[in-house]
């Protein structure tokens, strides 16, 4: 299921975004570590998700959402083309900003779980 909602919407970005930086990945990538990092919370901090549902959502769909590899393949492709600025700034993008997601995946479902701990 990851894959097919990757391949959708690397198409609905990368369509309207152009090839000429790829986007698509990177959009891709970025909303996978906060999804990530949000089912790793509710995972390790709830008993909402068994540990069967925790590992398809996480490794199964994170996992086939994501792509580390589609990543390095557009990095180089980027500076074979010899656009090393836009590589620089696709490289350092999409890890700065994965991270970024993740932090944000993690705090906004802390911030969840607590306020609805408070109110049960």
């Amino acid at each position: 299921m990851g894959s097919v909602v990757r391949y959708l919407m690397n198409l609905l970005i990368q369509g309207r975004a152009g090839p000429d930086f790829p986007l698509g990945t990177m959009m891709i990538n970025i909303s996978g570590s906060l999804i990530l990092g949000a089912l790793a919370t509710i995972g390790l901090e709830t008993t909402a998700l068994s540990p069967d549902l925790r590992l398809l959502l996480m490794t199964g769909f994170c996992g086939g959402y994501t792509t580390f590899s589609t990543f390095s393949l557009d990095a180089v492709q980027l500076m074979e083309r010899r656009q090393f600025q836009r590589a620089s700034w696709y490289v350092a993008g999409s890890v700065g900003l994965s991270l970024v997601g993740t932090i944000i995946g993690v705090g906004v479902t802390r911030e969840l779980i607590r306020a609805a701990r408070d109110r049960a």
